[in-house]
């Protein structure tokens, strides 16, 4: 289904730095009529209100708080698209001392925060005649590294979330997309030590307008997902994507 974000209203998680500003600012460039800032502290994105005017409303949103969330579903209730990109890292291996304890926030934040977002937003996208839901996952939601083990596996579970979000929404009109970046300039990167060969975020937020306008489900932004898309889009096309149940 293409999404065209000119004259649209759109609400992201996440949204005062790193590539959900960028999504932010991305989006509005393409002519999003409004865009609500969901962050954990509205003052945080003030800078964006002082830019862009009243086309950017800070909503708060804490993953791991559902009443925030369904309040700002509640405020937001003109969105027509929703793009849960607020998500946590720990660098746990698993027999690290610490892997429990990363496990679980990582889980909250990341897996059980977009069900969150999902269960609050989905009534306000039909609502609003379908839209789309866009997910950040990461390339660690297909390929486990050792000193991200514990953030692969939340990613994992989220990205299984999404392909299950994608047949229950299409009942109701409404698209999903799965973003699966590798290393983007961001403190999450700096972190992961992927510093030099990070790429912009703008990359991220211009490939999801892209895919928006074309109605792809899977999106692979930069020149390392690229890498994993042209092992993996083989089977996600016949796999993930088909309608396994015409198998």
């Amino acid at each position: 289904m293409s999404f065209e974000i000119n004259g649209k209203v759109a609400l992201v998680t996440g949204a005062n730095r790193g590539i959900g500003k960028s999504i932010v600012e991305t989006l509005l460039a393409h002519g999003a009529k409004k865009v609500y800032a969901a962050v954990r502290n509205p003052q945080s994105a003030q800078p964006l209100v002082e830019k862009y005017g009243d086309r950017v409303v800070p909503v708060e949103v804490d993953l791991q708080t559902q009443e925030t969330i369904q309040a700002a579903a509640s405020a937001a209730s003109d969105v027509e698209l929703v793009i849960n990109n607020a998500g946590v890292y720990k660098s746990e291996s698993p027999l690290s001392s610490a892997a429990f304890d990363a496990l679980q926030f990582e889980m909250d934040v990341n897996v059980y925060g977009l069900i969150r977002v999902a269960q609050a937003f989905a009534p306000v996208l039909k609502n609003n005649g379908g839209g789309v839901f866009v997910q950040l996952n990461s390339v660690v939601s297909i390929k486990t590294f050792l000193s991200a083990a514990t953030y692969s596996a939340s990613k994992a579970a989220a990205y299984s979330i999404t392909q299950a979000l994608r047949e229950e929404l299409a009942g109701q009109g409404t698209a999903v997309m799965s973003v699966h970046p590798g290393p983007i300039a961001t403190e999450m990167a700096d972190h992961a030590g992927f510093t030099d060969i990070a790429e912009p975020p703008s990359v991220v937020a211009e490939a999801i307008v892209a895919a928006l306008a074309s109605g792809e489900f899977h999106v692979f932004p930069d020149a390392m997902a690229k890498q994993f898309h042209s092992g993996y889009e083989s089977y996600a096309k016949n796999f993930i994507e088909a309608d396994m149940a015409e198998a």
